[in-house]
């Protein structure tokens, strides 16, 4: 359904990207940011599913600028601590350019949203504090977001959380909400990774009702 395009940055730096377009026209742009296995399969397919929801998606490859084509597809301990070092060598100014390039890459069709998992969540939530042209942000269990509650975002954001998730504590996100108020914050009976399908830690009814929300929430702000 998709495919593997090129996206050029501010500062001229070209990284790959992989777009999906839906059946009609679309309701709006989506940004889908990956997690730390690159844009695999699995985000692929999220980006796919977005799009048969009319919406015309791009996940723009953050690693990139670090490391080209990275798409790992099994979840496993040795890809886990490549998928770390990876992004622990990631510029996040770079990488909001790069995001700043996807969201222009999908403005033509409307009002854009960003949907970003694990280290895409926290990506997310700085794109709705630091970029503009983003109509809503959904962080799905961003690791460091609620280190990063003094951010102040310029549109409406949801956050789903599982409580399981050992990397972002729920006392953390309990913090994290005191902070904004007004924010909806929705926290499952679930672990880190809980959307992702193809991992241990899937779950399916907090995936669906996850996702069920995010796309009312896209077709309230976006389109």
């Amino acid at each position: 359904m998709g495919q593997m395009i090129e996206l050029t940055a501010a500062d001229g730096k070209k990284i790959a990207a992989y777009r999906a377009d839906p059946a009609g026209t679309p309701r709006g742009g989506l940004v889908v940011i990956q997690e730390i296995w690159g844009v695999n399969s699995h985000i692929r397919n999220v980006a796919d599913g977005y799009a048969a929801d009319g919406y015309l998606v791009i996940a723009p490859a953050l690693f990139d600028r670090v490391e080209p084509n990275v798409m790992m597809d099994q979840y496993t301990p040795e890809t886990m601590q490549r998928g770390f070092g990876l992004m622990q060598k990631v510029d996040i100014d770079n990488a909001l350019k790069d995001v700043a390039a996807a969201v222009a890459g999908v403005a033509g069709a409307g009002k854009v949203g960003v949907v970003g998992y694990c280290f895409g969540g926290r990506m997310s939530w700085l794109a709705a504090s630091r970029l503009s042209g983003i109509a809503a942000s959904v962080p799905y269990y961003g690791g460091g977001i609620p280190g990063m509650a003094a951010e102040q975002p310029k549109c409406p954001v949801m956050l789903h959380f599982g409580e399981r998730d050992a990397h972002i504590p729920l006392a953390s996100v309990e913090e994290f909400k005191k902070a904004h108020p007004t924010l909806p914050v929705h926290i499952y009976a679930a672990d880190h990774g809980f959307n992702c399908d193809q991992r241990g830690s899937w779950d399916a009814p907090a995936a669906k009702l996850a996702r069920e929300r995010t796309l009312a929430f896209l077709r309230q702000h976006v389109g």
